[in-house]
């Protein structure tokens, strides 16, 4: 929370105040950050009236994922490349509604931005939270002048800004660059995101877990024992775990961020290499994570430390309070050792 909870600080005036911490820094970042902070609250300003604007529904196509394609998808994805684009900052866009990179204006734009614009959108029709999800990585020099995929895949460790923004009972606009995590939320009646809380840290262990227990029998041993243990009762150890998922990712993890837990999305016999991906969605948000005191692995490894061989690369991913997640790592490697005792 802020020292001065009786002033309120907006977004723009946040960035700026931590840019002056740096002599020399050149403000594009912080553009750019503002830049998406304006097309959330479009985005914002269409969600809430998506009903009587005719922005529900399939727009009939589908993505490159084969998945079909929402209106407001669209809506958004255009606002965010619109408002990159319009400050020349960004030299390409990575989104999960287009195949390959997105060239903006600027070929010479320091910034590569990834998105996922939004998050969630299969409840979008039914009035559920969703989101958008932001990843900022610096363009690599190399020789070549021209921008190509491979300027893109850089691992989660290479990111120096991320960040998510929920449209739910309120709208809330959360990133970090690596020192922290700040939340905002917009006040529709000033059109202001307001400093909702600074270097935020989430519990180092929860009681709630995450994931769609409808693929049960689709998983791997170990993760069946994990769920069976959240499940036991242990009052001493405020087990029974309580299930919570709603669906939509970002929401997912905030309500992770805010009260402790894991989330979950594995590997599966339907998606052995895991459904989300990996670096416009659990990059991103396990930048976040981290940086508020929680981890994030896909099983074995930290998400951060992945080398991507593709754009729209898949992974499973268990993220959340540090315990919880050392907790299903441990029973995935025992299982996986074939050692079935405690």
């Amino acid at each position: 929370m802020t020292d001065e909870p009786n002033k309120l600080v907006t977004l723009d005036e946040y960035i700026i105040q931590a840019q002056n911490r740096f002599p020399g820094a050149t403000g594009e970042l912080s553009q750019l950050l503002r830049d998406i902070g304006l097309a959330a609250k479009i985005i914002s300003r269409e969600v809430n009236k998506a009903g009587i604007t005719n922005l529900l529904g399939a727009d009939g196509s589908t993505n490159i994922h084969g998945e079909s394609v929402k209106k407001l998808d669209l809506f958004a994805d255009d606002q965010l490349i619109s408002a990159l684009d319009r400050s020349l900052i960004t030299c390409m866009v990575i989104s999960e509604e287009n195949d390959g990179i997105v060239r903006l204006n600027s070929e010479g734009g320091k910034y590569i931005v990834y998105l996922d614009p939004l998050d969630g959108s299969s409840n979008i029709d039914v009035n559920v939270s969703i989101g958008s999800i932001f990843s900022i990585y610096m363009r690599q020099p190399r020789p070549e002048k021209s921008l190509n995929e491979n300027d893109a895949l850089q691992p989660g460790t290479h990111q120096v800004a991320a960040g998510y923004v929920l449209y739910g009972s309120s709208t809330i606009l959360a990133y970090t660059t690596g020192l922290g995590v700040s939340a905002f939320t917009l006040d529709p009646g000033i059109g202001e995101f307001i400093l909702s809380f600074d270097d935020y840290k989430l519990p180092a262990h929860g009681t709630i877990y995450s994931i769609n227990e409808g693929s049960y029998n689709s998983w791997p041993r170990g993760l069946k024992e994990y769920i069976k243990y959240c499940q036991q009762e242990d009052p001493e150890n405020g087990r029974p775990y309580t299930a919570r998922y709603i669906g939509s990712m970002v929401a997912d993890i905030h309500r992770t961020l805010v009260k402790g837990g894991i989330f979950i999305y594995p590997a599966s016999s339907k998606y052995p290499t895991g459904k989300l991906r990996l670096m416009y969605e659990c990059n991103p948000l396990s930048f976040i994570i981290e940086q508020a005191g929680g981890m994030a692995i896909d099983g074995k490894q930290r998400i951060l430390d992945i080398q991507p061989t593709s754009l729209h690369q898949r992974t499973p991913i268990f993220i959340g309070s540090t315990e919880n997640v050392e907790k299903v790592k441990w029973f995935l490697e025992r299982a996986e050792g074939g050692n079935d005792t405690d």
